[in-house]
């Protein structure tokens, strides 16, 4: 059997992977073994972040709505879990996101959501 040399097939794999890591700093981004590792590793956290910023994101709009809520003490509702359980059993079909941004962008029309499920 003749040999096989292989120089181009591996240059070309090791140049694909590092367009991957051509941001990283330093031997992250220059050697080819260093570059694979890092691969995997921002794969692996890319993966473990997604879930997370679901995650980040649904604690940020509870924390936007009980900011609104606690602020006018006079209302009826000043405990956010009242509000969201209220929500679900009038069957309101608003979620977090929704609630969230309409507390911001108008703190009175969630009050009037409110006053509706009261009465």
């Amino acid at each position: 059997m003749n040999r096989v040399k292989r120089g181009s097939i591996a240059r070309k794999r090791r140049t694909k992977n590092s367009f991957f890591t051509s941001s990283f700093r330093g031997a992250h981004s220059k050697l080819t073994r260093t570059i694979s590792e890092q691969k995997i590793k921002a794969l692996v956290s890319a993966d473990r972040d997604r879930d997370r910023k679901k995650r980040d994101f649904r604690s940020l709009w509870i924390s936007r709505i009980n900011a609104i809520i606690a602020q006018n003490k006079k209302n009826v509702y000043c405990i956010y879990s009242r509000l969201m359980f209220n929500l679900y059993k009038s069957q309101l079909l608003l979620n977090r996101k929704i609630v969230a941004q309409i507390a911001i962008l108008k703190g009175n029309c969630l009050f009037m959501i409110a006053k509706e499920i009261i009465s």
